[in-house]
């Protein structure tokens, strides 16, 4: 029946050559009817897509013509785990109320988020407040958790002549933190020692949008105002490739590198519809995939997990969050679905793999930020096994670092440590650090005991807080003052009383 119905469709038609049977899963009648929806991707989303001619390593790879026939044409949606990934937006008890979002213009996330704490930018006078909370149940404390204010940082980190927009810490080095600010320089901290090892001048003539490490953190990734897309070798202090008009739009692109080495990239056209790329450093001419979305001023933040190789996509300004799988078969880019809610987010945070719930097939978790409060978003995979799930969860980078700092500056470059999230994440044993000069930030609460604990919800050790630990070290600090204090006085009445007897 299909074959006679292909057969029968006139040139031109709409009407799919080979109609394929419902099978189980596929609504009947939406499917009819919109067949070329269907098969492709709802084009209330979506544009035109364009990819790159297929090369002669693509055509070794190219498949066997299909057959026709029914059976043949139920093969017709792309096999995927990730294909039914579907959002949902926490409970009201579980949301952060009365939070000040910050409302300044930088196209920023304005968040961000670790198994353990949230950072919000909030407003202020003056700029630079934010707001620190602890993602942990009412009767849990966790680790050095503020019992107070804290108005006098541990460091200070002085080198831009403008404000910075952009931090991002290494992947794989201890304490290495880039910046970069409105004086178009891009500079490399050692957090630890307070000094600047790298300094980034006369590579971007304009704001810089944009920065992004690749996995080894051998490489950066940036975009510009003068409309570039740059890959910078930071220690060579050279552009290793660069593109002018990944996106022909003026208003500001970003970019992070994927798994496979490649770079995704979101930006503008000329008519100002937003448009998603995916480039090859290697071949920068033309881009492996090119899409054109919809007509918006907000600008797309994509957040990218590695382990799925999954893109989030967030625009400033919407009400939705739209995802894609990244594959190494065209179109390269493939549209998963869209999580959408009523109210416009005005900034997101996204946790580190290590943070989600693997008992609930959690493959990632987002922090929306309302004008007045911050409300998760949980993404999730249906499964009907409670078994853990070693599809979904590869091993992934943990927080320890697989460098020093000045091994990575001297030239090595290592992959990220990787820990299994099988029995929940599992904080590792402290590492004594191997510096020359003292580590300011290497104050680390008495070893002891630690007790394990899960991914999302387990009980945190129970330590001195580094707020009392700070408070000793003054404590005693003014103790040996005060000592030295009263020797001195001792001193010198036993010499007034020497005199007095000769």
């Amino acid at each position: 029946m299909a074959a006679a119905a292909g057969a029968a469709a006139a040139p031109g038609s709409r009407e799919p050559q080979d109609r394929p049977e419902c099978g189980a899963g596929h609504p009947g009648p939406r499917y009819y009817r919109h067949p070329e929806r269907w098969l492709l991707r709802p084009e209330a989303f979506l544009g035109p897509l364009r990819t790159r001619a297929p090369s002669a390593e693509d055509s070794q790879r190219e498949r066997p013509a299909a057959r026709s026939g029914p059976a043949m044409s139920r093969r017709v949606v792309r096999q995927s785990k990730f294909r039914h990934v579907f959002g949902q937006a926490a409970k009201a008890d579980q949301a952060y109320e009365d939070i000040r979002v910050s409302k300044v213009t930088w196209d920023s996330s304005f968040c961000a988020v670790n198994p353990k704490f949230l950072a919000i930018i909030v407003e202020a006078g003056g700029g630079g407040a934010f707001i620190v909370l602890p993602l942990a149940k009412v009767w849990q404390i966790p680790d050095y958790t503020p019992m107070r204010n804290i108005t006098e940082p541990i460091i200070t980190l002085e080198g831009h002549s403008k404000r910075v927009g952009i931090l991002s810490w290494h992947p794989t080095a201890r304490n290495v933190l880039l910046s970069a600010g409105g004086d178009n320089v891009i500079i490399i901290w050692n957090v630890g020692t307070g000094e600047v090892l790298l300094s980034l001048d006369d590579m971007h003539p304009d704001v810089i949008h944009s920065v992004c490490w690749n996995s080894n953190g051998s490489l950066l990734a940036t975009t510009c105002k003068d409309k570039t897309l740059r890959i910078i070798d930071p220690r060579k202090g050279q552009v290793v490739a660069e593109r002018f008009a990944a996106h022909e739009g003026m208003r500001p692109m970003r970019a992070v590198f994927t798994r496979q080495g490649h770079i995704f990239t979101t930006g503008f056209t000329r008519m100002s519809q937003r448009e998603l790329g995916l480039w090859d450093p290697n071949n920068f001419e033309e881009p492996v995939a090119l899409q054109e979305m919809d007509t918006s001023n907000g600008v797309l933040l994509p957040f990218y997990d590695p382990d799925s190789s999954i893109v989030y996509l967030c625009g400033k300004g919407d009400s939705s969050i739209r995802y894609f799988e990244i594959t190494d078969e065209p179109p390269f880019v493939h549209y998963l679905n869209t999580f959408s809610s009523k109210e416009p987010q005005r900034g997101m945070g996204f946790m580190p793999k290590r943070g989600l719930d693997v008992s609930k097939c959690e493959i990632a978790r987002f922090y929306k930020l309302h004008e007045r409060k911050c409300e998760p978003i949980i993404m999730t995979v249906p499964r009907k096994s409670d078994l853990f799930q070693d599809d979904l969860y590869p091993d992934t980078p943990g927080p320890e670092p697989a460098l020093e700092a000045d091994e990575w500056l001297s030239g090595q470059d290592a992959e990220p440590v990787l820990i299994s999230l099988r029995d929940g994440y599992v904080p590792p044993k402290h590492r004594e650090l191997r510096v020359t000069k003292r580590n300011i930030l290497d104050v680390r609460p008495p070893s002891g005991p630690r007790r394990s604990q899960s991914a999302s919800d387990a009980p945190l050790s129970q330590q001195h807080t580094l707020e009392t630990l700070l408070e000793e070290i003054k404590a005693l600090r003014e103790r040996v003052q005060a000592q030295e204090q009263r020797i001195t006085a001792l001193e010198n009445m036993l010499c007034e009383l020497v005199d007095g007897t000769d």
